[in-house]
């Protein structure tokens, strides 16, 4: 029918208001320092690959005057482990290896001279280190090359990294 307008019911409740929508997105993702904007994230779990991943990350915030942003993913397991079950659902286990980290670096000379924060993060590792990059809006991300059997087998940490990201990945080997 042109030119006819059917009018709204006045007691008809609206279903989905997409700006409350991202109002709430925005609103539940955490604030980040603006410090550490347009910093260096680099991923950590205290391997030998991620030491050499954080002395480069390290020069490299140096070099540019950026803070460091050093990322830690704790482990997240299949429930099947633990119950058997079919559905591939995870859950969270506690990791109390992001502290020990925190403290060894906290304690380390090395850093003192640039400002840097230690996020913690579950889930994988590829997905979380992009996602704390986009947070702070990174400049890079860098990580530690995969040496070993699961590296080959599963795909590495480092490449699929390389492949996704939004921004630019720099592989330590």
């Amino acid at each position: 029918m042109a030119g006819h307008e059917i009018p709204e019911p006045a007691d008809r409740k609206q279903v989905a208001d997409p700006m409350s929508d991202l109002q709430a997105a925005e609103e539940t993702r955490p604030s980040c320092d603006p410090a550490f904007r347009h910093g260096v994230v680099v991923g950590f779990d205290g391997s030998t690959s991620s030491e050499r991943a954080l002395a480069y990350a390290i020069g490299m915030s140096r070099r540019t005057g950026s803070g460091l942003i050093i990322v830690h993913v704790a482990n997240r397991l299949p429930t099947t482990v633990w119950a058997g079950c079919e559905p591939p659902v995870f859950v969270d286990v506690p990791d109390h290896r992001t502290e020990v980290l925190g403290l060894e670096l906290a304690c380390a000379d090395y850093l003192s001279e640039i400002p840097w924060v230690l996020v913690e993060r579950g889930g994988d590792i590829c997905h979380e280190l992009e996602e704390v990059g986009r947070e702070y809006s990174a400049d890079a991300i860098v990580v530690g090359s995969t040496h070993g059997i699961v590296g080959r087998i599963f795909g590495s940490v480092a490449g699929r990294l390389a492949r996704r990201a939004q921004r630019p990945v720099v592989v330590i080997p």
